[in-house]
């Protein structure tokens, strides 16, 4: 089984618009979108419902007014301003708490409770391009990088189950704890990038990460047309560091057309465009038979 993360290093770059025609292109798989904190994967595929579950992860405090005795401890032990007082009432804002505990162990009544914190849902889906295993996280959350984990755990378990022979992941933007989950056992990661002084900086910092965690990198230049200077410079960064440029894909309205007809560049028809879109989806199945960094 390989696995081939699509990541860009900042958003904008075409990522996620490229990992969907490549969806459409890609036999066998299993596609899944790590992009837990703003997935939008979803409105390419338009997946149909199907497994859904609740995805808790890290605890909040929750004051039991039955018991509490209006001691005021709490309030005054918190660092982070969390417990709200209405007159004799005591509870927890659950956007200031930070789960560090104080409240909980030094309540002299016990009146604190501590339950796992409910922070978004993960679900299985259908697609008119086969199974889709993606997230979202309740807005303000945190532990992204531990629900990509259970994506990436439940994507396995399901390609192994049914037989498939690769999954494709669309990753998120960045180069934090969700990128880094992204990673985990992957074979190849594409970055995605595009010519622009921020372009670059953040190919730089993503292809480091790679190097770090010895992952195969692999180079998409979107839009190059846009600024070939800056594109050759990126090109000769890559050769620098041996990372391979798979592809120069040109600026093109059929993009924002298959966007706002909820489709795949590939699925339009065909044009200079898609024919080197193809051909760069050959070019990752090449690179990703290769098999990991050694």
């Amino acid at each position: 089984m390989r696995e081939v993360v699509v990541i860009s290093g900042k958003g904008g770059t075409g990522k996620t618009s490229l990992t969907g025609a490549f969806a459409h292109l890609a036999s066998n798989k299993i596609v899944c979108d790590l992009d837990v904190d703003a997935p939008d994967l979803h409105l390419l595929l338009r997946p149909q419902a199907g497994r859904t579950e609740e995805f808790f992860s890290g605890h909040v405090a929750q004051i039991d007014n039955r018991q509490c005795t209006g001691c005021g401890l709490c309030a005054s032990m918190c660092r982070y301003d969390a417990v709200r007082v209405d007159g004799n009432t005591y509870s927890i804002d659950p956007l200031r708490c930070e789960g560090c505990r104080v409240c909980v162990a030094f309540c002299p009544a016990g009146a604190v409770l501590f339950p796992e914190k409910h922070c978004g849902h993960w679900h299985i889906s259908s697609t008119r391009f086969g199974r889709l295993v993606h997230a979202r996280l309740f807005p303000g959350e945190a532990n992204s990088g531990r629900l990509v984990s259970v994506l990436k755990q439940q994507a396995r378990q399901l390609a192994k189950s049914e037989g498939k022979e690769l999954i494709l992941s669309d990753g998120a933007p960045g180069i934090g704890c969700p990128v880094i989950s992204s990673l985990s056992g992957a074979d190849l990661a594409v970055a995605v990038t595009e010519p622009t002084p921020s372009g670059r900086h953040d190919l730089e910092r993503v292809a480091e990460l790679c190097g770090h965690f010895r992952i195969r990198l692999g180079v998409i230049i979107n839009k190059f047309d846009l600024n070939p200077e800056g594109a050759d410079g990126i090109e000769e960064f890559c050769r620098s560091k041996g990372h391979e440029v798979i592809a120069r894909l040109a600026h093109d309205q059929i993009v924002t057309k298959a966007m706002v007809a909820g489709l795949v560049v590939t699925e339009l028809p065909e044009t200079d465009f898609t024919r080197e879109v193809r051909k760069t989806w050959a070019r990752i199945e090449e690179l990703a038979a290769r098999g990991k960094k050694s």
